[in-house]
């Protein structure tokens, strides 16, 4: 058997880790696996097992994948496809129809489809909305990653919400490893006070923002340290921010980290600012390393992650002060490291490997 996971590069945001952490269950199962790329880039390209092959199709544009990618379904042959994020999803459906492909062929959706991309204007929203509601019935099955985003996307679209299937993220974490508690105390510039951490993409829906003003009010009464790991086009603006509210020597930025485990393991405290999230595979890692989590109650991962605050605080979207002091309860409070771990278990590789092949391959 042969699956095809389908996604535009292995940069280090969710879905891209996602992609990789289904390749190796597959492939840990004896399934052949290729990951399909429209470009062959991106930081977590080192982490590939070398039972996984890498396939470049070389399409810098979206309109380039489906003739490129039909070329290799006819040449391959996969049994499965899973593809993922718009509009490489419609691009794939399309591929399928113009070679005559039997491939099975699931498309994955991970974010808010309907704020995804609100700088587009209107005439990209009408794109959005058509080529979803006339292309998407075509798959053989459509997931989400949270029951939220397939509520959004059914609503977008007019399409039946039954016609979308819910498959969480899967989630690992690495055992620690020899050495790294070292480094990671050199990265935290041996601050051994109260620590607080989040992981994301230095980006404008992530409102890291929101997070270092928060973080500000926190400080005026609890000396502690925020490290913000990610980069992205907002670090220069995060910075001047951080020197505005005199708090530039407490915020460390040490940019993008293959593997934050670690680095959740030395902290206090994780928390998530976003002010729209598909999953927030972030929350998962951290419960994982039994690390306490403070988010905002944003679309549509996090509530349903933490169970509407029962496994972590909730907070409202955009709410400085709120969130400023959730950090502070949750600083005092004691947390239940071990109810946190098993809660992550839940989004474990096996699960949602088991889900995505009972949908390619339902029984006849």
């Amino acid at each position: 058997m042969k699956i095809a996971l389908v996604a535009p590069n292995l940069a280090g945001g969710g879905a891209e880790r996602v992609t990789l952490t289904l390749a190796e269950e597959f492939a840990s199962r004896g399934i052949s696996v290729d990951i399909v790329l429209m470009r062959g880039e991106g930081e977590l390209l080192a982490q590939v097992p070398n039972a996984v092959h890498i396939i470049d199709l070389h399409t810098p544009r979206i309109r380039q994948v489906p003739f490129a990618f039909g070329r290799y379904l006819r040449q391959v042959r996969p049994d499965a496809v899973i593809a993922n994020i718009w509009p490489l999803t419609t691009a794939c459906i399309i591929s399928r129809a113009i070679t005559l492909s039997k491939t099975r062929l699931t498309v994955c959706d991970h974010q808010v489809i309907s704020k995804a991309y609100p700088e587009n204007g209107q005439w990209h929203e009408v794109l959005l909305r058509r080529s979803i509601s006339a292309l998407y019935p075509l798959a053989d099955a459509r997931v989400t990653v949270s029951a939220g985003v397939a509520n959004d996307l059914s609503a977008f679209t007019g399409m039946p919400r039954s016609c979308f299937d819910v498959i969480f993220n899967p989630i690992i974490v690495r055992p620690p490893v020899t050495g790294a508690e070292t480094a990671v105390d050199t990265v935290w510039q041996g601050w051994q006070g109260k620590r607080i951490i989040s992981v994301g993409t230095l980006k404008k829906v992530k409102n890291q923002a929101l997070l270092i003003r928060a973080f500000a009010h926190l400080v005026e009464g609890l000396d502690a340290r925020l490290m913000i790991l990610g980069e992205g086009s907002l670090r220069g603006e995060l910075v001047t921010l951080a020197h505005q509210l005199k708090i530039a020597h407490k915020l460390i930025l040490p940019g993008f980290i293959a593997d934050p485990a670690p680095f959740y393991r030395s902290a206090d405290l994780f928390v998530l600012s976003s002010d729209s999230e598909g999953f927030g595979n972030v929350i998962v890692e951290a419960m994982a390393c039994g690390l306490p989590v403070v988010s905002t109650d944003c679309p549509f991962g996090p509530a349903e992650l933490l169970e509407n605050g029962r496994y972590g605080r909730l907070v409202p979207v955009g709410d400085c002060g709120a969130l400023a002091t959730a950090l502070a309860a949750a600083l005092a409070a004691e947390s239940d490291h071990e109810a946190l771990k098993r809660r992550a278990d839940e989004f474990s590789p096996k699960r949602a490997a088991d889900q995505h092949l009972a949908l390619l391959f339902p029984p006849k």
